[in-house]
């Protein structure tokens, strides 16, 4: 048997990343920046109020000294002699001791080194008593205080998410260039499967897999075609297969590893590349087949009937050529140490990849971990566990059991992974 490391090197060369794309930066988030964003201008663009009150110059609103008979000091009062509001595109000269009412984000008049908070004064229209004086940049935005010109606002290699679509409309980007989504086709084979939305008949069952499999795809990151369930007829299987190699960087047939579809998939496919079907060293999901279909050399994977076994040789083998071809730097499932709950089986000589249950220790903040689905080999068909798993206990191939309390390498599944 093939070990899952040469099988994951063996599947990770074929990567291919899609030439970078640009595209409407409320379209870009979740993809990877595929440049150096560098700003063309200073943001904020000009001096602004950062909050509702009155622009003042700060030296006017400093309370005079008390005099030596120890009287308690004058009040400072001012009069309003204006408003700015947020957009306004009149400009205003601000004279000494004047203050003109400014609402967050209007421009600040010239000679205006402050804004004093409403909560500071009385309030008044006319005119305003201070009530606490403000220090020469208070509560003022200037020009270039976030992103000076030349600055690079997003670099290249990093995931837009809002805070970078923010940052890109602020500093006037509409379009980005970015790693587009690998656009990755789902097929389902098998003579008993039926759709979801029919009743399934004596010896048939639903196609589980198509569902499942693009699920886990566009979980991933990529632009998924669910396909659906193909007939098995060489002729017809080669024609649907043909027209998915056009259209997509990887393509994903589940069922196709088992039985009799085996053969019929190989008839089918041939003459269109070379695709092995192997035992590799793993559980679940021990055969599975790899290949590069079509003209331009398609990643194909076969993958077995079974939906559990078909979803982790996904997760382990076709998620990482996802995260590939997106750019990502890491594109393995990030992996912690964990602490079993309960002993562990897993069968020798394969690496195994468990369902688990990740927790956390309330009192030493440890990472603890439950294996789900009973004992190893007899439980790859029990699809509930898996959904309530959150994590792949990771067992290494020269490992039959694992004690309780003992460390153990865990896989996080979902979003955080």
């Amino acid at each position: 048997m093939r070990s899952v490391e040469d099988q994951q090197a063996r599947v990770t060369a074929a990567a291919v990343a899609p030439r970078p794309v640009r595209v409407a930066i409320s379209e870009a988030q979740g993809l990877l920046c595929a440049e150096e964003v560098v700003t063309e201008r200073p943001l904020p663009g000009f001096d602004q109020a950062a909050i509702d009150g009155y622009a003042v110059r700060s030296v006017d609103v400093q309370a005079p000294a008390e005099t030596d008979g120890g009287s308690a000091p004058a009040e400072v009062t001012l009069p309003v002699v204006g408003e700015v509001r947020a957009g306004s595109r009149q400009p205003i000269r601000l004279q000494p001791r004047q203050a003109v009412r400014v609402d967050t984000g209007a421009p600040l008049p010239t000679l205006a080194d402050a804004v004093l908070p409403l909560d500071n004064t009385d309030g008044g229209a006319a005119r305003i008593k201070v009530l606490e004086p403000v220090r020469s940049g208070d509560y003022v935005r200037r020009t270039g205080d976030d992103v000076q010109p030349g600055d690079i606002a997003v670099r290249a290699g990093t995931i837009i998410g809002a805070a970078q679509v923010g940052l890109l409309a602020a500093v006037g980007r509409d379009k980005v260039l970015v790693h587009p989504r690998p656009r990755l086709s789902v097929i389902s084979v098998g003579g008993e499967l039926v759709d979801v939305d029919r009743t399934p008949g004596p010896g048939q069952v639903y196609d589980v897999n198509s569902y499942a499999l693009a699920a886990a795809a566009r979980d991933a990151g990529a632009d998924v075609n669910r396909v659906g369930i193909a007939s098995t007829d060489p002729k017809r299987l080669r024609e649907v297969v043909e027209g998915q190699l056009i259209r997509a960087e990887i393509v994903v047939i589940a069922g196709a590893v088992g039985g009799g579809a085996l053969e019929e998939v190989r008839e089918a496919l041939s003459d269109l590349g070379e695709l092995g079907v192997e035992r590799i060293a793993m559980h679940p999901g021990s055969v599975q087949g790899f290949g590069r279909l079509g003209r331009d050399e398609v990643p194909t994977f076969l993958l077995p009937a079974n939906p559990v076994s078909a979803l982790v040789v996904f997760e382990v083998m076709v998620r990482p050529l996802i995260r590939i071809a997106l750019g990502r730097r890491q594109p393995m499932r990030r992996v912690v140490s964990a602490r079993t709950v309960a002993p562990i089986t897993s069968i020798p000589g394969r690496k195994g990849f468990l369902r688990g249950r990740l927790m956390r220790d309330e009192t030493t903040g440890d990472y603890l971990v439950q294996a789900l689905g009973g004992a190893a080999g007899s439980s790859s068909h029990l699809l509930a566990t898996l959904a309530e798993a959150n994590c792949l206990v990771i067992v290494d191939p020269e490992v039959s059991e694992i004690r309780t309390g003992d460390p153990v390498d865990v896989a996080f599944l979902g979003q955080r992974g």
